[in-house]
């Protein structure tokens, strides 16, 4: 609590139940919302959005289903959303590149499908994206090579397809890439990519590209998301 207005809420592993309510959007101070590793259950609610000083929201390794808000993106002070591991559905919002202030995005292991909006070409502060082990189709956006401050990116396990976009090439901070499992038809642009970058890179049909042969292709924390903050593994 700062000057009577409940700022941060961190109930991080507490054995949560039920759904969130509505009244979350009444803390219009809130600025950290740590709910992880718990069971909460139900849809997100509506006016989580109104929450627009948070800057950290954590929801991962729950059971929270259904859509993610439509207005998300007035959610503008957001730096990291993480919400991995839960069933949340439908498409990602195209109003999520509003949030330009987001470093981290996590959205892996959920049931999510659809394209990758080009909105997220917009996250340009943007230093790690997890959509691994969802139902998303299309090709990946050419917009996402504005990503320059990108560090991980993380693809896999989804029915993403067509080549990988040249404007990847510009992906300078790119260290850890892995987009296995896919449907992408052509892996080109990776071929010019610089291998000295990357720490790891994870594709399929990687023994075609001798310029990746000495690769560390281990997995990383990022893929295997669903330990992330459990300390005990």
């Amino acid at each position: 609590v700062k000057d009577n207005h409940v700022v941060e809420i961190n109930l991080f592993r507490n054995n949560l139940m039920g759904p969130l309510p509505e009244s979350i959007g009444d803390l219009s101070g809130l600025t950290l919302l740590n709910l992880a590793f718990n069971n909460i259950t139900g849809e997100l609610p509506a006016a989580l959005v109104k929450l627009d000083q948070l800057k950290v929201l954590k929801l991962e390794m729950n059971r929270i289903k259904g859509p993610i808000p439509h207005d998300i993106g007035k959610m503008a002070s957001l730096q990291e959303l993480s919400a991995f591991n839960n069933f949340l559905t439908g498409r990602i919002p195209e109003s999520l590149g509003e949030i330009t202030q987001l470093r981290v995005l996590n959205l892996s292991s959920n049931k999510l499908w659809g394209e990758i909006p080009n909105s997220i070409g917009k996250l340009v502060q943007l230093e790690s994206l997890g959509l691994f082990e969802n139902s998303l189709y299309g090709q990946i956006p050419e917009e996402m090579g504005k990503l320059v401050m990108l560090k991980e990116l993380v693809l896999a396990n989804n029915k993403l397809g067509g080549e990988i976009p040249q404007a990847f090439e510009q992906l300078a901070s790119l260290k850890v890439l892995q987009i296995q499992n896919n449907e992408f038809e052509s892996f080109k642009t990776l071929e010019t990519m610089d291998r000295g970058q990357f720490l790891v890179i994870d594709y399929d049909k990687k023994e075609d590209f001798e310029n990746f042969k000495d690769v560390d292709f281990s997995r990383t924390r990022m893929a295997d998301t669903k330990f992330e903050d459990d300390p005990d593994e």
